[in-house]
């Protein structure tokens, strides 16, 4: 058997980009898509899903999502999970929060309201019960009504049905009751929670899948020490996996590195997308650090608030910061020390960047 190469192991990872026939093909693919607000030039899902999706446009998630199969949740961060992948996560057993602890009535009048089959909209539950707010983790002030349906949600009580301007309108959610009543073993929870994420993230270290497996102790809250045996098993007996320049790998079986092909063309890709999501195997694979850097100081940002990764044949040479102004899309560019622009790169680049004006400006979508 031919050793491993780090060129295999990027060529892996591309995979990850394969064009999906729908959107919710897509979901289904992925099993986990990562959300975040921040819109620089738009939001992580968006990002994502126009990586893989043809054609696809900034918003369509949202505007489309009462119709797919798809759920809010957490695994292993917040986003979007077909419902299959849902039922691995419900129910959760989670301790009363402070808002729970704190405002018990208004809990029950809430749980009242959704069992009653309404759609509540976090302004105005708070304008109907007329309450104060509190504090939230963060620092800032929050509606205890807005806590109480994130609460919920979280509990399995309550799913989020849709968006308005971003913001969540919770409902019912029969289907995680009737999980409640019928839920799927544990450890058939467990095993197919680890191997998602080796086939999303995958190939990756063994570290990373380690931290990814402990970061969606979130999304299974009393089963925090069943996901680090299931891991221990999952590495040992079930994924596939070698060493690669001193680091080990490991994927799913269904995947190896070895048959990827090589990967062509340009391509830029969000900050959250799986393919560069881990840092550590961005650096180890392509030979320097990539930096997400929103949060960053302005001064002390090297890349920019929002740069995304540009690839050339599947490997990292640089970053864009993109932005809509006037109607129009700007891309400032930067790029890896002695990376050398061709004209074929030159030429992939202006389309890529023309895909995403696209993406970005072009004529609204029918509600």
């Amino acid at each position: 058997m031919a050793v491993l190469t780090a060129a295999d192991l990027r060529a892996a990872a591309f995979r990850t980009l394969t064009p999906q026939l729908s959107l919710q093909a897509a979901l289904d693919r992925m099993g986990f898509l990562q959300a975040d607000p921040i819109r620089a030039p738009a939001r992580a899902q968006d990002l994502t899903l126009l990586a893989r999706v043809p054609g696809y446009r900034a918003g369509e998630l949202e505007r489309r999502y009462a119709e797919l199969d798809a759920e809010e949740d957490m695994i292993p961060n917040y986003g979007f999970v077909p419902r299959a992948v849902q039922a691995l996560l419900h129910p959760r057993e989670v301790a009363p929060g402070r808002v729970e602890r704190e405002h018990p009535a208004l809990l029950e009048e809430v749980r009242v309201l959704l069992n009653g089959g309404e759609e509540l909209h976090p302004r105005a539950l708070a304008a109907a019960l007329g309450r104060g707010r509190t504090v939230n983790a963060w620092g800032g002030q929050s509606s205890i009504s807005t806590r109480i349906l994130g609460a919920l949600h979280y509990r399995g009580e309550a799913r989020v049905t849709r968006r308005v301007g971003g913001v969540r309108v919770y409902g019912p959610a029969p289907h995680l009751a009737a999980l409640r009543a019928r839920p799927l073993p544990d450890a058939e929870r467990l095993r197919r929670t680890v191997h998602l994420l080796a086939a999303l993230y995958g190939p990756l270290p063994e570290a990373s899948l380690r931290y990814l497996v402990s970061l969606s102790g979130f999304g299974l809250p009393h089963l925090r020490g069943g996901l680090k045996t299931a891991f221990t098993v999952a590495v040992r007996e079930e994924l596939a996996g070698a060493r690669v320049d001193g680091v080990s790998y490991v994927w799913g079986v269904d995947h190896p590195p070895s048959d990827a092909p090589v990967p062509r063309g340009v391509r830029i890709v969000g900050p959250f997308d799986p393919l560069v999501w881990d840092r550590r195997r961005f650096e180890h694979l392509h030979g320097w650090p990539y930096r997400f850097e929103a949060y960053t100081p302005a001064a002390k940002r090297t890349m920019g608030y929002y740069a995304l990764p540009v690839f050339q044949a599947g490997r990292a040479v640089g970053w864009a910061n993109l932005s809509v102004g006037g109607g129009e899309l700007s891309a400032d560019l930067g790029f890896t020390p002695g990376f050398r622009q061709t004209a074929a790169f030159r030429k992939g680049l202006a389309a890529e960047v023309q895909r995403y004006r696209a993406f970005l400006t072009g004529p609204a979508l029918p509600e």
